[in-house]
This record gives C-alpha cells, structure tokens and sequence, in this order.
C-alpha cells in the first residue's frame, strides 16, 4: 500500500498509482466518471459490480479474481468465482477497468471514458500499477508493424520493473 496523504496536482495523472495523492478523491473522481459514461453506455452498475470497481480503486494495484470474490464474500456478496468473473468481464467491457496479461489481474481504468491506449507500468515487488500514455510506444509498434505489411488492431504493453516506493524513493 502507499502513502495517500498529501493531494497531488490533477488527481487522475498516469503516474498516479507512484505518487502521494488524496486517494479518496481520486477514488471518488473515477467512480464518478464510471457512473456517467455506464449510464450513457446504457450499461447498468448494479451492486456486485460497483463494490467490485470500488475494491479495485481501493489500491492502486492489480488483484486477481480470486482476492476480488474474497473481498465481495467478506461484503456479503457469495462466494462463487462467477459472480467477480462476471462484474470483472462486465468491467473490463465497458472500459471501467483493464486486464494486466502478466499479473493475471486487473486494475481500475483510471481514464474511464477516455480514448487512451495505456502502458502498464507494474511494480514486481508491491504489484503497484500506473497506467501511462502509450501513444509514443503505438506508434513506434505500428511503424515497426507497417515495415512488414501488418496492421495492428489492439496492442498491451505491460513493463515491469521496481516503483519509487520500492526503489526506496519517496513518490
């Protein structure tokens, strides 16, 4: 876990997850905007998969599924794996969270709403997770992948190292 004790200058910057930050705000903002864009998508945020979103905000680090339906058990949600299955795909669908491939897990989107094609930045040590601008990396795979005649559709890119906090830094 990190310090969440001082705000930090636009609460949702992609380095959010390394910086101290007023977490409940930042929470609160993001659940805000999940709110909206679900209800103009249509979608509808019903309990099990709001308390799943909030577990989610709750650190910024990825967690599996089977630490999410520990979590909604504790709440009085059940126990059985489709349930957070479920309120995790219905997440990930709608643009509410995102599936970290090499953790097995998933994190709040912290973009909600936002066009925006991250680069997973995850801690190897506190699994911390910050989603930066993956624009430059896109369009160095798309000049790469062009060379060769193919057009990516969708491309993850999950970078792995240590974090400030971990490195012994202070975020």
């Amino acid at each position: 876990m990190h310090d969440h004790s001082e705000a930090c200058p636009g609460c949702a910057a992609p380095e959010v997850a390394f910086a101290r930050h007023d977490h409940s705000h930042c929470a609160a903002d993001v659940m805000g905007r999940a709110e909206v864009l679900a209800n103009a998508q249509g979608a509808r945020l019903t309990p099990v998969r709001r308390r799943v979103l909030e577990i989610l905000l709750e650190e910024h680090r990825a967690l599996g599924a089977y630490e999410v339906l520990e979590r909604l058990a504790s709440d009085g949600f059940g126990n059985q794996p489709p349930v957070a299955y479920r309120a995790l795909d219905f997440l990930v669908e709608q643009g509410l969270a995102h599936r970290i491939q090499r953790l097995n897990a998933f994190a709040a989107c912290m973009h909600p709403g936002e066009a925006h094609a991250p680069v997973f930045l995850i801690c190897h040590r506190c699994n911390a997770v910050a989603e930066a601008d993956a624009a430059p990396v896109r369009a160095a795979l798309d000049g790469a992948a062009a060379g060769l005649g193919f057009a990516i559709d969708r491309s993850t890119v999950e970078a792995v190292g240590l974090c400030p906090r971990c490195q012994g830094g202070q975020a």
